[in-house]
């Protein structure tokens, strides 16, 4: 299959679900919705489908291009972000959007270090909505380091099996890095859920999962009873469980990694069964469109949430997510109809170019 038409199965409504609870969240119901977990899908999802990708060039190639790699994460991520990043903090220098641009935190964004920024500077001096820039850092530091990891495993001929143990182990020092900070150290929450050092391992469960028992490229593994009546709901009273304990200790250490691991067992089921019942509803064409605008999506809604409550102070909560929903989604077609598919022709390109 040519890259240009990989496809993989219940990803797109996927992102759906995951940006609808963060636009959620961010619209007014904190309270009722788990945003943060919205971001620990898309986390895992990126970590799983780009390591996927590096996995089906090498096994094709025998090699992994970096160059043209880069260019491909280049040209999908950069346009919109910088776009929306420099048209919001325009608006906001002219007085449309309320707020003051300083110059380090604007530059920490461009130079995609605003989670660390975020964390030991301040939170002020952005465009209003941009703060969502600290989950875009820690996948571009992904991006820097694991393709080199992975490729060394694989010049090392490391078993896949071994190779997924290693990256298990990794996010177990993570959890470990986590506790140090909680226990030892003091750390507060905002400082685990944004830092890249803390919050990776939730990218990298997806990893772990793409190198091995992936439901994509690997021989399946378990029958279908053992998966509909087992694993799958394993995975579902695994994540409430996460949802219910509110100890403050338990949500920055041991709740990303245990939601990453009920991810691994829902991931392989919503991909390996997409007719299974509420599975389908991923594979519904409008959910798998949204899918498609979830990147602009996520980039546009914050920044729009708070340009309506500012010109729309006295309408409900529910008009003004509404309201903003709707600005949202003719603000991300338009980037995706004119920005992210004339750059998705050269990112095909690119693929086709590599293999």
């Amino acid at each position: 299959m040519a890259p240009s038409k990989f496809y993989i199965p219940s990803l797109d409504g996927m992102r759906t679900i995951a940006f609808l609870m963060v636009f959620l969240s961010h619209a007014g119901a904190t309270h009722i919705v788990p945003g943060g977990f919205g971001v620990t899908v898309f986390f895992f999802l990126s970590g799983y489908l780009i390591t996927t990708l590096l996995r089906r060039e090498y096994e094709k190639n025998q090699v992994i291009n970096f160059k043209h790699f880069y260019l491909r994460r280049i040209v999908r991520i950069w346009p919109g972000f910088y776009l929306v990043l420099f048209l919001g903090t325009i608006l906001t220098l002219i007085g449309v959007l309320a707020g003051e641009i300083q110059l380090p935190a604007f530059l920490s964004q461009v130079l995609h270090y605003y989670n660390y920024y975020e964390a030991f500077v301040t939170n002020s001096g952005i465009a209003p909505g941009t703060g969502v820039y600290w989950s875009l850092a820690v996948e571009e530091h992904f991006y820097c380091l694991f393709p080199f990891l992975y490729i060394s495993l694989l010049k090392m001929r490391v078993s896949p099996q071994r190779q997924m143990l290693i990256i298990w182990g990794i996010c177990l020092a993570i959890l470990i890095w986590r506790c140090v900070l909680v226990f030892g150290m003091g750390a507060n929450e905002s400082r685990i859920y944004h830092l890249s050092d803390t919050r990776i391992d939730s990218i990298l469960f997806g990893c772990a999962l793409a190198v091995n028992g992936n439901p994509v490229l690997d021989t399946p593994y378990g029958s279908d009873r053992l998966w509909k009546y087992f694993v799958l709901p394993g995975g579902i009273t695994i994540l409430l469980l996460s949802f219910i304990c509110r100890s403050p200790e338990f949500e920055t250490t041991l709740r990303y990694t245990i939601q990453g691991i009920a991810l691994h067992g829902l991931f392989i089921a919503a991909i390996r069964f997409p007719d299974w019942g509420v599975f389908q509803i991923l594979n519904w064409n409008w959910m798998r469109f949204i899918g498609l605008l979830s990147y602009s999506l996520y980039l546009v809604h914050d920044t729009v949430i708070h340009a309506v409550y500012l010109y729309l102070p006295q309408i409900s909560v529910v008009l003004r997510g509404a309201i903003s929903m709707l600005i949202c989604f003719i603000l991300a077609y338009a980037i995706y109809r004119y920005i992210e598919l004339p750059c998705g022709k050269l990112r095909k390109h690119l693929s086709s170019s590599s293999s």
